[in-house]
């Protein structure tokens, strides 16, 4: 296991290229279907794999959060995916994903993994409505592999948010109105509980938006808009004020999204504000290196509504001479 991801360092390098690397996963023979599942994890999220260490258990936690363990003196809760995702199963998890969002350490039991898949965020495409609904809104993207398995990206933020880990609404309660009118935000996010703590943190400050579900949909929506600002003869910087994307989505990412919209001169004036729990300083001058303007972590409602605030307030003021 510790050469599975022995080159992880240098594997980040990946990022602004468009591609990813997965590592992917089982839960075991699910009763219900007769299938066993393959999963997938951004490898940029994942500190290591381990052997189960000793487990921690503690009254009133969620019912898939089996305890915590002890990593290194810091104490890390551990979350059972079969459990989690509903999966009925005999196959007793064997292995742990340590894995690291915002700054936020947890650990994810699973049956087995199994290797390392590099691909083009172009072939991760959006799950079939069928499917999004069976999993309920879990998984985020699919691939397709040689021999005709299917390859789920899970959408790790529902996992932590559903299960305590970080997402608090009320944070979303103290944001305020912005008070300036005719505001427009555009955003682009996989994850359907990102989008609603966007769309949360938007209408508490009174803001317009438009949303997309990843970076392909928002590139040709985007297209769209300034196609139809040329031909009214206006700038889409009077229709949409500010840009915000993720870094992780299906067909196109973050930094590819971004970098097409700095080439574009119809775009000129409009600032990128990349929205992520890809939150390490390498990812921020990768964002800055395609042309982001600002950048800040998920799940902080409050940073998000000030940022967007103060980028708002700044499209608000006359040009100068």
């Amino acid at each position: 296991m510790s050469d599975l991801l022995r080159n992880i360092d240098e594997r980040t390098k990946l990022a602004g290229t468009n591609k990813l690397e997965i590592l992917m996963f089982t839960l075991g023979l699910d009763k219900r279907s007769g299938r066993r599942e393959i999963f997938g994890i951004n490898v940029f999220k994942v500190r290591e794999v381990m052997r189960i260490p000793p487990i921690t258990h503690a009254p009133e936690m969620p019912a898939a959060v089996e305890g915590m363990v002890s990593l290194r003196k810091i104490l890390v809760p551990v979350i059972d995916l079969a459990k989690y995702t509903g999966v009925e199963t005999d196959a007793k998890p064997e292995i742990m994903i340590v894995t690291e969002y915002n700054g936020h350490t947890q650990g994810f039991l699973v049956e087995a993994v199994d290797t390392i898949l590099r691909l083009d965020w172009s072939a991760m495409k959006v799950p079939p409505d069928m499917l999004n609904a069976q999993m309920g809104g879990l998984v985020t993207a699919v691939t397709e592999l040689a021999n005709g398995s299917l390859v789920m990206m899970m959408d790790v933020e529902k996992v932590l948010a559903e299960t305590g880990q970080f997402y608090d609404d009320l944070a979303i309660k103290s944001v305020r109105p912005l008070g300036i009118s005719g505001r427009t935000v555009f955003f682009a996010d996989d994850s359907s509980v990102a989008r609603k703590q966007i769309v949360g943190t938007l209408e508490a400050m009174q803001v317009k938006h438009i949303s997309a579900i990843n970076g392909r949909q928002a590139w040709e929506e985007l297209r769209r808009i300034a196609d139809y600002a040329e031909s009214a003869g206006t700038r889409v910087s009077d229709m949409i004020q500010v840009i915000l994307t993720d870094v992780e989505m299906p067909e196109m990412d973050g930094y590819m999204l971004t970098r097409k919209i700095k080439e574009d001169k119809r775009f000129a004036g409009i600032p990128v504000l990349m929205h992520s729990s890809l939150s390490s300083t390498s990812n921020q001058q990768l964002g800055k290196a395609v042309g982001v303007d600002e950048y800040v972590s998920k799940f902080e409602p409050q940073k998000l509504a000030k940022t967007i605030g103060r980028l708002l307030a700044a499209s608000a003021q006359p040009a100068a001479g």
